[in-house]
C-alpha cells in the first residue's frame, strides 16, 4: 500500500550569520556551513517528531546538519540512511567584487546568479539540479510504496521537490501537498499524498494521526 512523502528542512546550523563578508569570503562561509552540524540549542518541533515516529523510513542528505536532524527526529534509536543525492542545490559565490553583505544576503544573490546560469566548472548547474530532483522524486515515490518516508534535507532542494511532486515528474503520478508547517524555515515540513498515476494505482493506506498543520494552498 502506498504511503506519504514527507520532506523536512534541517534545524539551525551552528554557524554565525552576524557578519559582513565579500563574495569570495562567502564561498568559505558556505563551505563551513556545509561542514557544520546543528546548533547545540536546537530541538525539533513536536509535530515533526510525531511524523517521524509514524514513518517506517527516515532518510537524510549526507550533509552533517541533515544527518543530525534525522538523528534528533528519531532520538538516535533507528537507522536513518544518508545519501548525497539529497544534498542542497549549489550556491557558488557570485562574481561580484567590492560588496560586503551578510551571508543570508549573499545567499539570495548567489541563488539568482545560479538560476541565471552561473556555475563554475565542477559545480552542478540549475538544469542538472532539476535532473537530480527528478531522480529524487522517483526514488521517494518508490520508497513510499512501502509506507511513509520522511526526508531530512534542505530549503531550496525541498522547494524544488515540491514543484516536481505536484506536477507529476517522471511519470510518478501527481502528489497533493496535504499539510505543511513552518514555511521554508528551519524544521519546516511538508506532507504529500498520491492523487493520481502510479501512486493512486498503488492505493492509499489509512494514514496515522497527524499533527495540526496549515492547510496547503
Amino acid at each position: 500500500m502506498s504511503g506519504r512523502i514527507i520532506t523536512a528542512r534541517h534545524g539551525r546550523p551552528n554557524v554565525s550569520r552576524d557578519l559582513k563578508i565579500s563574495a569570495r569570503e562567502y564561498g568559505a562561509w558556505w563551505a563551513a556551513y556545509d561542514d557544520s552540524g546543528l546548533h547545540p540549542d536546537e530541538r525539533p518541533p513536536e509535530g515533526l517528531k510525531v511524523l517521524a515516529a509514524a514513518a517506517p523510513l527516515v532518510i537524510s542528505s549526507s550533509l552533517p546538519r541533515a544527518i543530525e536532524t534525522a538523528r534528533q527526529l528519531t532520538d538516535g534509536t533507528r537507522e536513518a540512511p544518508a545519501d548525497p543525492l539529497y544534498v542542497e542545490a549549489p550556491l557558488p559565490p557570485p562574481p561580484v567584487p567590492f560588496f560586503r553583505l551578510r551571508p543570508g544576503q549573499w545567499g539570495v544573490v548567489s541563488r539568482i546568479f545560479w538560476i541565471c546560469g552561473f556555475a563554475p566548472e565542477g559545480v552542478e548547474n540549475h538544469w542538472q539540479t532539476w535532473e537530480r530532483v527528478d531522480r529524487i522524486v522517483a526514488r521517494l515515490a518508490a520508497l513510499a510504496a512501502d509506507g511513509d518516508v520522511l526526508l531530512c534535507a534542505h530549503g531550496y532542494l525541498n522547494w524544488m521537490i515540491d514543484r516536481r511532486l505536484r506536477r507529476g515528474a517522471n511519470r510518478i503520478g501527481v502528489w497533493r501537498r496535504s499539510a505543511q508547517s513552518g514555511g521554508n524555515d528551519y524544521w519546516s515540513w511538508r506532507v504529500y499524498e498520491p492523487i493520481g498515476g502510479l501512486g493512486e494505482a498503488a492505493g492509499t493506506r489509512a494514514a496515522p494521526a497527524r499533527p495540526a498543520a496549515k492547510a496547503a494552498e
